[in-house]
């Protein structure tokens, strides 16, 4: 089984993301690292832990928890599309104990990229504070990494991002660390926006789980993000971003991609965190990242159906 890491700052779709992957009995998955997001991260790893709890791998699986901030900038969250918990309450109900590790994330990144060296694919959708820090560290992890799947960012369709009209929320939560990512030299696959987008989790998909035993966790919890969808763009749907990133870690036919050179904006006010894609080679740089510009929405959806059925 393929080698991964999972990072997170675990919301509504990040808790999808984990439920995905353990359920495709695909993945080793060698820990869990979380960083400040969404939500606050002492609230993350609440969230997380009780995840592990609900899918009752608690055991089986360690979280490592990471930076509390960004690299410069001041935390910022997104209680409005996750709810004040982050995870829409659906939770609420589980007791657990936070696991207490001593390796901090970007430490354990580093430790299990030398260990596994070109076996490792890094599965991050949330934030990138942690790998930044990693790489910081310990520069050959570049070298050490096989690839890295990253939830985040808008290539195609600026103006219609998440957060400012032409950023997507991870992104623009700590462009400096994505920045450093993206000049790492690292093999990077970037499934933005553009195509997390087309895979939504209707309500009609949601009552097709009804008799299994996911089936309230994930009505409840998408309950906010739903809602949050139908005011502002006018569908009952929650968008399936970061399980979206495990399934291409998975299996990269699900999207098409293009290689080319993209940057990241630190500076400006205007788009402050936004992934600049040069498709005309006008700045003449070297391609750094596998843009996703398609995506076969309807496999992709009927096989994470199929994976909550189980």
């Amino acid at each position: 089984m393929k080698k991964v890491i999972i990072d997170v700052d675990t919301g509504v779709d990040d808790a999808l993301a984990i439920l995905y992957a353990t359920q495709s009995e695909q993945l080793d998955i060698l820990g869990i690292t979380t960083v400040c997001g969404n939500v606050p991260l002492d609230q993350v790893n609440i969230n997380t832990n009780r995840m592990l709890k609900l899918l009752g791998i608690e055991n089986k699986i360690n979280v490592y928890k990471g930076a509390s901030r960004p690299l410069l900038r001041e935390p910022f969250h997104e209680f409005r599309v996750h709810g004040e918990d982050g995870i829409g309450g659906a939770l609420d109900h589980i007791d657990t104990v936070i696991q207490e590790n001593n390796i901090f994330a970007a430490d354990f990144i580093i430790e299990q990229a030398e260990k596994y060296k070109g076996e490792l694919t890094l599965i991050m959708v949330a934030p990138l504070t942690n790998l930044a820090l990693a790489l910081r560290k310990e520069p050959r992890l570049a070298e050490w990494v096989k690839d890295v799947v990253i939830m985040g960012g808008i290539v195609q369709s600026s103006g219609r991002g998440n957060t400012l009209p032409t950023s997507e929320f991870n992104i623009y939560g700590d462009p400096e660390s994505a920045k450093i990512v993206f000049h790492s030299g690292m093999d990077i696959t970037l499934v933005s926006l553009d195509v997390t987008r087309q895979v939504m989790l209707s309500e009609e998909h949601i009552n097709g789980l009804k008799g299994t035993k996911y089936y309230e966790f994930v009505k409840n919890s998408t309950g906010v993000y739903r809602e949050f969808s139908l005011d502002l763009y006018g569908v009952n749907a929650c968008a399936l971003h970061d399980p979206l990133a495990v399934a291409v870690a998975l299996d990269k036919s699900l999207v098409k991609t293009e290689k080319y050179y993209v940057d990241v904006e630190t500076k400006s006010d205007l788009s402050y965190g936004q992934t600049i894609c040069d498709f005309r080679n006008l700045l003449k740089k070297e391609p750094n990242v596998n843009i996703c510009v398609d995506v076969d929405h309807e496999r992709f959806l009927e096989r994470f159906i199929e994976y909550l059925k189980k």
